[in-house]
């Protein structure tokens, strides 16, 4: 661009408040993904005033995503800020890759620490301190656990937005400066798909329960497999799916056909009941 454009403070209280939706379109395949896209649509709009430019930005960042929700405001005002150093770089020295590199790199650890703090430990301590009183009728119960339960996520948020942004832009105006951007974006891209591959085994699931008596013994197909290589099964799967989805095959004609072949395997035996 040629003139320098800069986000005001009107923007990136948009953007922030927003991030309070991020659960409100939730989906199997991008998950945070939309809601996240949604929340940083004024700061886009500001910084790509072109039709194009602005395609070309929500196309970036119409993937998937998903942190616990108090860390969301953080990777936001790092991602706003990468948006604003992009959008005022002269072409060819930043690359837009490195956006979503280090937004996919960023949720898998924060989601670790988040979920380890915001539900298991502060939820729990205030349930625990909330919980007797309210069921002895105090109204202090009830008091103490909105304070103890949402007090810290509201700071993490309102103070993580704020470090996102600032460190984000000190950040990148320092490594660009020294020639480690490039550096830290191909470490950005590996650390990402380290953590989109140590998704599969937890979130795909292919139990699969053949067993054959054969000869007065007894062949396992699952135990075979996982000697093979562990999780291979999920891995298989995982991939086939990842296959037709960048072939255009919609994401639901793909889960419905999954749904139906999880019964049908189920029904004959290869797959375990309940």
């Amino acid at each position: 661009m040629t003139n320098p454009v800069q986000l005001s403070k009107k923007e990136l209280n948009k953007v922030f408040w927003r991030s309070y939706q991020a659960l409100g379109c939730y989906t199997y395949d991008k998950q945070q993904g939309i809601s996240y896209m949604r929340a940083l649509l004024p700061a886009l709009q500001k910084l790509y005033p072109d039709p194009e430019d602005l395609k070309e930005a929500l196309i970036r960042h119409n993937v998937m995503f998903n942190t616990t929700c108090a860390f969301v405001p953080f990777c936001l005002g790092i991602t706003c800020a990468m948006e604003e150093e992009y959008a005022n770089a002269p072409e060819g020295t930043f690359d837009p890759q490195s956006i979503s590199s280090v937004k996919i790199a960023l949720m898998g650890p924060l989601a670790g620490i988040g979920d380890s703090f915001f539900w298991g430990t502060f939820r729990v301590i205030a349930c625990g301190i909330g919980a007797p009183l309210a069921a002895a009728g105090n109204l202090l119960g009830v008091v103490l656990y909105l304070v103890l339960n949402l007090l810290p996520s509201t700071l993490t948020r309102v103070y993580g937005f704020k470090l996102g942004y600032q460190g984000g832009r000190e950040f990148l105006a320092k490594i660009q400066a020294d020639g480690t951007l490039e550096k830290v974006t191909e470490a950005a891209k590996i650390l990402g798909l380290v953590v989109i591959g140590g998704l599969v085994p937890a979130i795909v699931a292919v139990p699969v329960s053949l067993e054959l008596n054969m000869g007065g013994g007894s062949f396992i197909l699952a135990d075979v497999l996982n000697s093979i290589m562990p999780n291979l099964l999920p891995l298989v799967l995982s991939v086939v799916v990842y296959h037709y989805i960048q072939k255009g095959v919609s994401v639901n004609k793909l889960l419905f056909l999954l749904l139906g072949l999880g019964i049908l395997l189920t029904a004959v035996g290869f797959f375990p009941m309940g």
